[in-house]
């Protein structure tokens, strides 16, 4: 059994986003205000059926707390704080960036949950716990150093790492984001530091549509450091599982991390309605064995999960209590209702146009740094 982390707080769950309507502006003239897809509900339902599975009192409870300026000024500039302190002040809050509502109070959650990210790599990097998985929102990964983009206000997972390479002098640290949008976020905020392995697995120009390509490399001393795999929609579990295999692993092994970090985003899944991607709850076992197992190997199994998007309520707890039941080695006896239907999905195999992209992305493995 391992020591396995669990951050959460109810606040987190206070981050509300009021109505939307997709790409559209829910203006209520020609397009009806909807319920926002970045439910909170769903965060709830995981952090719940992880307590009625048994699961979550046998994780060690660790508390968020929120960061600071100085933090969170590692990746972000102070014009963008500044902006968001002020649309969080106000009454009737506002927008910041592209597809980045704030709404009142949101800085003070935003800051407890980039808190929460920096608590949890700090407990796993000393060594109090084996892993940790950081149940956090908003969301950050979209999150540029200058705007809020996406949902995501700050960016959780490379203010984490900035922090250890700044304050706990970790030499190399390592992402790999497997939310089905690109990790833009943390790609601009780390993308000429060599110190810092970013690799993103995603939907091809899904969102953002202009990023997230195989030729963003990195730069400067940095070149080599920053791998985007983009997939073709309709990608399942065998997809994904060749993409870790040749490429993921091998440029994790080049690298050599202290720590892996995951951006943690369910929304590759087959029934998420903010992707086109068909991963079930034993596809993600699969995908988290093979980080533990090259976490065991290259880190002494130093591996954090932050979590991302994720939208719907039906699954992601179930992909959830996949992921956090590999991290513990505690099986819960909980099924997953939806996974026969979903391994019976056309096109769970491995086909032509998702390996040629594989193909293209692989090439950029032997420009990974190497490091003994």
């Amino acid at each position: 059994m391992k020591r396995t982390g669990f951050v959460w707080s109810e606040k987190f769950a206070w981050f509300q986003l009021g109505n939307y309507a997709g790409a559209a502006p829910a203006d209520a003239t020609s397009v009806q205000p909807d319920q926002h897809v970045y439910d909170p509900e769903v965060v709830r339902r995981f952090r719940n059926l992880i307590d009625v599975s048994g699961l979550l009192k046998q994780l060690i409870d660790l508390p968020p707390r929120p960061a600071t300026e100085l933090e969170i000024g590692r990746v972000h500039t102070t014009a963008h704080l500044e902006e968001i302190k002020a649309l969080s002040a106000s009454s009737t809050g506002g927008y910041s960036g592209d597809h980045a509502p704030v709404p009142h109070g949101a800085f003070e959650i935003a800051c407890l949950a980039a808190g929460g990210a920096i608590a949890a790599v700090e407990a796993v990097m000393r060594g109090d716990l084996d892993n940790a998985y950081a149940l956090l929102r908003p969301a950050g990964h979209h999150a540029r150093p200058d705007r809020s983009m996406g949902f995501c206000l700050l960016s959780n997972a490379a203010i984490a790492g900035r922090h250890l390479l700044e304050v706990h002098g970790v030499k190399r640290i390592a992402y790999v984001d497997w939310d089905v949008h690109h990790g833009n976020g943390t790609q601009a905020a780390l993308y000429d530091e060599p110190r810092a392995l970013t690799i993103s697995l995603h939907q091809d120009r899904l969102w953002p549509i202009d990023d997230g390509f195989v030729d963003q490399i990195g730069e400067g001393a940095a070149v080599g450091t920053n791998l985007n795999i983009p997939l073709p929609a309709g990608s399942g579990v065998e997809a994904y599982c060749e993409a870790y295999d040749r490429v993921v692993i091998p440029a994790l092994k080049a690298f050599r991390p202290e720590i892996i970090i995951v951006p943690s985003g369910f929304d590759a899944g087959a029934m998420d309605p903010m992707g086109r991607m068909m991963l079930h709850s034993e596809g993600y076992r699969r995908l988290t064995r093979k980080l533990m197992a090259v976490a065991d190997e290259l880190c002494g199994g130093r591996l954090v999960f932050l979590h991302e998007g994720g939208y719907s309520r039906w699954t992601v707890p179930f992909y959830g209590l996949a992921v956090m039941e590999e991290l513990s080695e505690i099986k819960t006896g909980i099924e997953d209702p939806y996974l026969e239907y979903h391994k019976l999905l056309g096109g769970q195999e491995l086909l032509p146009h998702q390996s040629a992209a594989i193909d293209a992305a692989a090439a950029n493995v032997e420009r990974v740094p190497r490091h003994t």
